[in-house]
């Protein structure tokens, strides 16, 4: 049975619905690998979507709670390297998953204001897309269209801690005031808020995840946080969750936990030929250590 999407002008107020109605902060992030897709005798872009329709179906049919997800997180890259049958394979697996659940593009974009508007306008306008991931170090006039979208219902994640090994190299610099950098960009966030304004933070260093965290709190601002790095890259569901909790208590529903290859190629891992079963057993094991 289909989830019914709520939708509306209030980003932060949908994500909280949601996430209360199907009792499920799961994020599930799309990247497509043609040598992990079944059906190799499939064209490119059939194969692809198909692959990812499969695994909505059985969401949407399971008809238990256990089974469900909040958010689908498709990788534009992982698309786009597969030229114009890979980015038509995108559009239909957007279109697909925002019948039901919140389409957040990760795109990492960020340019001077002109390119930035041009970026939103993609996102947005053409692949109609729920929210998206931004970078934020260009400063204020990068991320302002971007924010100009916030204010019309749209979601904008910026990054603020990321989740691969390298993000050290910059993002935990400290600065003149003694803090991380990515803490300065919290802040930067903080003062510029509008609803729909979020952050993405790494689920891999949960003592930072926890500190992000607790300074929105402190600020009074809603900033949903959009976590990457739970599953295949080494992040604890359990400890994102507890961190969570602690933090935000009842408002926790309106975070997202995304896991990519953990739950998509979970029937690689397990040897099986059953990618919707296998997915569908990850996402159950993602709710219960996610459990609102």
């Amino acid at each position: 049975m289909a989830n019914e999407k709520i939708t509306g002008t209030d980003y932060v107020a949908s994500l909280h619905g949601f996430a209360q109605k199907n009792n499920s902060i799961v994020c599930l992030g799309a990247d497509p690998v043609l040598e992990k897709l079944p059906h190799p005798e499939m064209g490119t872009e059939d194969r692809i979507a198909g692959f990812f329709s499969d695994i909505f179906t059985g969401i949407r049919e399971s008809g238990d709670k256990k089974t469900a997800i909040a958010a689908v997180k498709p990788n534009y890259a992982y698309f786009a390297q597969y030229g114009f049958e890979g980015l038509r394979a995108l559009k239909r697996v957007i279109d697909d998953a925002k019948q039901d659940w919140h389409v957040i593009l990760d795109v990492k974009r960020g340019d001077i204001g002109s390119t930035s508007t041009a970026y939103a306008k993609e996102a947005f306008d053409f692949w109609g897309a729920d929210a998206m991931t931004v970078a934020p170090y260009m400063g204020h006039d990068s991320l302002n269209p971007f924010f100009e979208y916030a204010k019309r219902g749209k979601g904008i994640y910026v990054l603020v801690r990321t989740s691969n090994p390298g993000s050290a190299d910059f993002q935990s610099l400290k600065t003149g005031e003694g803090n991380p950098l990515f803490l300065e960009v919290a802040s930067k966030l903080a003062a510029w808020h509008e609803n729909g304004v979020c952050a993405v933070v790494g689920a891999t260093n949960i003592a930072e995840l926890e500190m992000v965290a607790e300074y929105f709190k402190k600020t009074g601002k809603q900033v949903p946080l959009l976590i990457p790095g739970v599953g295949s890259q080494g992040g604890s569901a359990s400890d994102v969750m507890a961190a969570l909790k602690n933090a935000y208590g009842k408002d926790a529903g309106i975070h997202r936990v995304n896991s990519s290859s953990g739950i998509t190629y979970a029937y690689l891992k397990n040897g099986s030929s059953d990618h919707v079963g296998s997915a569908l057993e990850e996402i159950k094991k993602l709710n219960s250590a996610l459990r609102l």
